[in-house]
């Protein structure tokens, strides 16, 4: 038996899709920092991570390709400082969250040790494209084909009278 996912000879075209889940499944999160993902409406998610201690300068939010990532570094200001107790950590993180297709990002702010970052999904178009049938002979090599028609300018024309003729005439 395969490890794939998408076995059947039906699904075409879906291996980036599969990758991106094996991806998702090798990366390790250790849970911090800890995050709530909310559903604010049929097509806004908001991501809301809790970095208490850093500050703007510190946190990073970059989109690369299909994946959010969050990146967060605190300064070492333990400098000349003297401990009793360090229960607070002062560390580094890195959360990256996979985006679907068409997903955005509408926003992110700091609030009170709450990273937010709100999320917009488009309704998808329906698409629906005729594809043409040809007639007795064989369909061109695989490959992207484009074909452009050419459509001429509208040109009002002037209205002229002309006698009628019948098509079999010709």
């Amino acid at each position: 038996m395969s490890g794939r996912l998408f076995t059947s000879p039906m699904f075409l075209g879906f291996d980036h899709l599969e990758q991106m889940l094996e991806r998702a499944a090798k990366s390790t999160s250790d849970g911090y920092p800890p995050y709530n993902i909310e559903q604010l409406s049929a097509t806004a998610l908001r991501i809301t991570l809790a970095v208490a201690g850093f500050v703007m300068d510190d946190l990073q939010i970059t989109q690369e390709d299909n994946q959010l990532v969050i990146r967060g570094r605190q300064a070492d200001d333990s400098q000349g400082r003297i401990f009793l107790h360090r229960g607070i950590a002062a560390r580094q993180f890195h959360k990256a969250f996979v985006l679907a297709e068409g997903i955005e990002i509408g926003g992110a702010w700091l609030d009170n040790g709450l990273l937010h970052i709100d999320l917009l999904r488009p309704e998808p178009e329906v698409r629906v494209k005729r594809i043409a049938i040809s007639q007795g002979r064989r369909s061109p090599a695989p490959g992207p084909t484009v074909h452009h028609e050419v459509v001429p300018p509208v040109v009002k024309a002037r209205r002229t009278t002309r006698p009628a003729r019948d098509i079999d005439d010709e």
